[in-house]
């Protein structure tokens, strides 16, 4: 069953941030996982309005977090602190997903 990362995010320093998202996609196709959406235009309906919104779909659970965990992603991941104000979810995927 695939599972998903839900981030959205509010840049504070674009230089630092354009590095990060440099160095994610590796990291990210090491666990299977591709961007199905990763900043864009977008419509706030409900809540605060933030700068990104990025969506990720892994082939399951272990894999969405192994990703987070592992030195590639937490070494493209510094690049990202302190750059961003960032809230970040992994959630499994429906069962008829």
């Amino acid at each position: 069953m695939p599972a998903y990362w839900i981030a959205h995010v509010t840049v504070t320093d674009p230089e630092r941030y354009a590095q990060y998202r440099a160095a994610t996609p590796a990291a990210i196709a090491r666990f299977g996982g591709r961007f199905l959406a990763r900043g864009g235009e977008s419509d706030v309906l409900e809540g605060p309005a933030l700068d990104r919104h990025v969506l990720i779909v892994f082939p399951d659970l272990a894999a969405a977090r192994a990703c987070y965990a592992s030195a590639e992603y937490q070494a493209a991941k510094a690049n990202r602190d302190g750059a961003c104000i960032a809230h970040v979810v992994i959630v499994d995927g429906a069962p008829d997903a």
